[in-house]
């Protein structure tokens, strides 16, 4: 039963059907062939009482909130600031990308849309001051990924909602690990420009004046990323609540600024709505899914076989994490996150682990998958933005922050407390 769900399933992704409509037909395929019960009739019911999870709400604007603040022109000055901080750097502006990618995550929620905003930012800045495609495209689709690990993340929601955990701890989770992540890029762009300068392109210098001009540029996302983040913790907000005003922080920027027009604000709404409706698909789809494998057994089946084989837990702990490595390269991050979760959750409770921290362990994988030749959402983003040079380009450069993100699961499991400590003040 699970080979024949394994196979199906990257059959139909193989075969480039859409990631909702393939847990869709997984799901009805496996109530036909191994239930004597109608289990497709409870797709409409299922459908219904997801789609009213008042949690869900905060997908859609959290979206919207990031796609306020690059047509109210946030971004593009935000993006300028950290050049002044960051670009004196070896490295230069590969490091303003990660610097301005992690601004830019901490009110987008989305790996792809903090890749697409920076990369339009940046990729003519590349072209101007004469920078190496590889290693400068790489920061930019690395620098994306940072969009599903610091909070606010859309992915980090949907893990909740699977795990049954607490949304605002598992954000605290991962905030040590998402800071830690930022450090890490950084110190492997100015290691490997140290070792080979050709790669830093021109460094740019800015006066300290210059700096402290540019810090208002800088205060709308991290104000806007306190008054998110902050209501949550206070207990002023839910996830949702908050996520609202956030939106009202963005617009009333925008408003303030006379940036808005009414081109790019059904833009905005427009690109809201196709990612909102993506996102919301494949978690129905997934949620049917969910429910077949627990009516047919796969669930505790899965569960027993893993608890009995004679492995420790750390070395299916291992297991697990190869899996999803190998899984990443080829299945949309979304997808994998939704339709493994429910399988894999369980097993790793079972043999003694944290759910909080295991989160954190798949949202990193999960950030892997976004840069992994051949099919990395990120990797793709950045191309077609680019819309020159060969993609080889873009997968050479991710390649050394992929080892980046192998060593931060390294130290997560070597120090939990990386994730497990702030939670415990929740």
């Amino acid at each position: 039963m699970l080979a024949f769900t394994l196979i199906v399933l990257l059959g139909l992704l193989g075969l480039s059907v859409a990631a909702a409509v393939s847990v869709g037909l997984l799901g009805m395929s496996l109530a036909e062939l191994f239930s004597t019960l109608p289990l497709s009739n409870a797709m409409g019911e299922i459908a219904w009482s997801t789609g009213a999870e008042f949690l869900l709400v905060a997908i859609p604007l959290y979206v919207l909130m990031g796609e306020l603040l690059v047509c109210s022109g946030v971004a593009g000055r935000m993006y300028s600031a950290a050049d002044k901080w960051l670009s004196w750097l070896p490295g230069g502006l590969m490091n303003s990308n990660i610097g301005a990618s992690a601004l830019f995550s901490a009110t987008s929620g989305s790996s792809v849309a903090t890749a697409a905003t920076i990369s339009t930012i940046a990729l003519p800045e590349q072209v101007r001051k004469g920078y190496p495609a590889p290693l400068f495209l790489g920061s930019i689709a690395a620098g994306g990924t940072l969009g599903i690990l610091i909070p606010p993340s859309i992915n980090m929601i949907l893990f909740a909602l699977i795990a049954n955990i607490s949304v605002p701890k598992l954000y605290l989770a991962a905030t040590i690990p998402g800071l830690l992540l930022c450090v890490m890029f950084v110190a492997m762009i100015v290691v490997t420009c140290m070792i080979w300068p050709k790669l830093g392109g021109t460094r740019q210098h800015a006066t300290w004046a210059e700096r402290l001009a540019s810090i208002p540029d800088l205060l709308p996302p991290l104000a806007i990323f306190v008054l998110v983040v902050g209501a949550i913790y206070s207990g002023f907000a839910t996830a949702s609540e908050s996520a609202a005003l956030g939106v009202l922080a963005a617009f009333g920027l925008g408003l303030w600024r006379r940036t808005f027009t009414w081109q790019n604000l059904g833009q905005a709404f427009e690109s809201t709505m196709r990612t909102s409706g993506m996102i919301i698909f494949i978690t129905l789809s997934a949620f049917f899914l969910n429910f077949v494998l627990s009516a047919i057994g796969l669930t505790p089946t899965l569960v027993s076989f893993v608890t009995d084989l004679d492995m420790s837990p750390m070395a299916t702990l291992l297991a697990i994490i190869l899996f999803y490595i190998v899984l990443g390269c080829f299945m949309d991050t979304l997808a994998m996150l939704i339709t493994t979760a429910p399988l894999v959750v369980p097993v790793i409770v079972a043999l003694g682990f944290d759910p909080l921290w295991f989160g954190v362990i798949l949202i990193v994988l999960c950030e892997m998958g976004q840069i992994t030749p051949p099919f990395g959402m990120n990797l793709f983003v950045v191309q077609s933005i680019r819309n020159k040079g060969n993609f080889m380009d873009v997968i050479y450069g991710a390649l050394p922050f992929c080892l980046v993100l192998l060593l931060l699961i390294v130290l997560l499991i070597v120090f939990p407390q990386l994730a497990l400590w702030l939670p415990q003040f929740a």
